[in-house]
């Protein structure tokens, strides 16, 4: 698979405050980032793949929506993820 748990761990060490912090918003939005990042380089081999489009549009409603909490609860921690995820050009 894709996204092993040696990654996730990595990812949750990263963005999070450790590796078991799993329910942390900018961990979660990174694991989220790393899905939709994979789905897409997967949608440009094969473009009739309709179920993959569909999970993609709704992980990234996903993500949306835990951003738009973010940005209400902590414009700072916000500005940082965006940052560090390179989300906004």
């Amino acid at each position: 698979m894709y996204l092993d748990t040696k990654k996730k761990k990595t990812i949750f060490k990263k963005y999070g405050k450790s590796e078991a912090d799993t329910g942390n918003s900018e961990s979660q939005i990174a694991i989220f980032t790393e899905r939709i990042n994979h789905l897409t380089q997967y949608l440009t081999e094969n473009k009739k793949d309709n179920n993959t489009k569909r999970s993609l549009v709704l992980l990234v409603g996903k993500r949306r929506r835990m951003l738009d909490y973010l940005k209400k609860k902590d414009i700072e921690r916000y500005r940082k993820v965006i940052k560090l995820l390179n989300l906004r050009k």
